[in-house]
């Protein structure tokens, strides 16, 4: 996706076609573009229009990774862990605690080297 396709779909935002997908979409690309805070503004609003959107807890969890809040990522993927598991989303559920696993161990391993 380049420049042009991320404007045409900023300019859905707040209209008929604004919903979970589109910011997810956009969550997506800004991840791509490694715009870390653009794309958990956008994963969150994406979850804000559902709840139980497994791949947007996953994207908001490896975007807060990214931008340097591991707590709150490991917070979100114990969230959407939660929510695929009761939507039966068994995948998500599994790479969700993998992830969450790895930040579990780093934070062990900073929190000993202190």
């Amino acid at each position: 996706m380049n420049d042009e396709a991320l404007q045409r779909l900023q300019k859905l935002v707040d209209g008929p076609r604004d919903g979970a997908l589109l910011r997810f979409g956009l969550a997506n690309e800004y991840a791509r573009l490694e715009q870390w805070p653009q794309a958990i503004r956008e994963a969150r609003a994406a979850l804000a229009f559902q709840h139980d959107y497994s791949a947007a807890w996953k994207l908001l969890g490896k975007a807060l990774l990214a931008g340097g809040e591991p707590q709150q990522a490991l917070q979100a993927y114990r969230d959407g862990i939660a929510v695929a598991e009761q939507r039966g989303d068994k995948q998500a559920a599994k790479e969700m605690t993998v992830f969450a696993r790895r930040i579990e161990k780093t934070l062990a391993a900073s929190d000993g080297a202190s």
